[in-house]
């Protein structure tokens, strides 16, 4: 393996300070009861702060209670219980040295009222479309896209309120912010819809109402994808034209960070150029920027639960990237998922003693 001290080396973004180049990816775990994140939870994430992870991101955490959830046992950011159980999250990853945010989170589209605590309620989507051609549900109404801002905005103040050091907005993936952005799921005319100022209205008002009531020193993220759940092949963006209209009005609400989710991180999003949707995103908008996708495996992850290594070619690339300064951090999923000292291994070169990522995994709160 290349010599991986670049990824160790500290930074600052514009006041955030690091002491390394390595996150820990949004990873869904179910493991909350109740929507509570319990003690072992809590000692899930301190156990990557002593590892040596620069940046933890949680697990998605849910902005309401009912159209945001759809997934079992995943935790939201609304009730005092849940409130509490997150404050002994972030105290454990502080009193271990790590720096946490929290992902702010609504399934939209995704989300399955059959398999939900509230199987009456529809789920929210800008134009009732998971996949283009077949409508499931109602376009949201303007009062729904309100309460829908309102709740990300709530939930990033309590972020801040319980101590976190950023937040992460999840803008990916097909959830519902997403589904605004892509023009297959986004078939509205109004406000919302349309051009790309439409289609980032959306995402860019939650942003901006954010930042007003976080003030101008509190980091945000968003999380953003160009593939899709139903669509791995998806483009929201077909030119870096298009990506600079994507990412510009992101930037003007006030979004510090861009997190680029990629299959392949090493995959070059645009003919014509080696850079990934990272290196795009820090190019065209002089913002930082994480980029993720299979780090340290070696194939990609819809293979992974098969049973993949931890192989040194793999951050050979990464590293090699990261030289050349094409993005500033890297967000580590299931190589961290299976060994909380993946980080240290790293760092100290014992990639004999990698472990490769299995499916049972994701069966526990290692």
């Amino acid at each position: 393996m290349a010599d991986a001290r670049i990824l160790f080396d500290p930074i600052n973004l514009n006041g955030f300070a690091l002491k390394n180049r390595i996150v820990m990816a949004p990873m869904t775990r179910s493991f909350s009861p109740g929507h509570v994140p319990g003690e072992d939870v809590a000692a899930y994430y301190r156990r990557r702060a002593e590892g040596g992870v620069g940046l933890i991101l949680s697990e998605g955490v849910s902005v309401n209670t009912t159209t945001a959830t759809g997934t079992p046992n995943v935790p939201n950011i609304v009730t005092d219980e849940a409130k509490a159980g997150w404050k002994r999250v972030i105290d454990g990853v502080h009193a271990a040295g790590g720096k946490m945010g929290l992902q702010l989170w609504h399934e939209g589209a995704i989300r399955d009222p059959s398999k939900t605590e509230h199987p009456d309620i529809p789920s929210w989507s800008p134009s009732g479309f998971k996949m283009k051609g077949k409508p499931l549900w109602e376009p949201m109404s303007e009062a729904e896209i309100e309460t829908a801002i309102t709740e990300f905005v709530d939930a990033a103040v309590a972020t801040k309120e319980l101590g976190f050091d950023c937040a992460e907005i999840h803008g990916a993936h097909s959830y519902l912010i997403d589904g605004f952005f892509w023009a297959e799921t986004n078939l509205r005319t109004d406000q919302w819809g349309g051009d790309w100022k439409g289609r980032t209205r959306f995402a860019s008002e939650i942003i901006r109402r954010t930042r007003e009531k976080v003030g101008p020193d509190f980091p945000l993220i968003i999380r953003l994808s160009q593939w899709k759940q139903q669509d791995y092949a998806a483009k929201v963006a077909a030119s870096p034209e298009e990506m600079a209209q994507w990412l510009t009005p992101l930037v003007e609400a006030g979004v510090d960070i861009f997190h680029m989710s990629q299959r392949r991180f090493w995959e070059p999003s645009f003919d014509g150029s080696s850079l990934n949707d990272a290196g795009w995103a820090k190019k065209l908008t002089g913002k930082p920027s994480i980029s993720v996708g299979s780090v340290g495996l070696s194939g990609e992850f819809t293979a992974a639960f098969g049973g993949e290594s931890s192989e040194p070619e793999s951050l050979d690339r990464l590293i090699e990237m990261m030289a050349r300064e094409e993005f500033d951090l890297i967000a580590v999923g299931r190589a961290l998922l299976q060994d909380p000292e993946w980080a240290l291994k790293v760092r100290e070169a014992r990639t004999d003693d990698l472990k490769t990522f299995t499916k049972e995994a994701l069966a526990t709160l290692s």
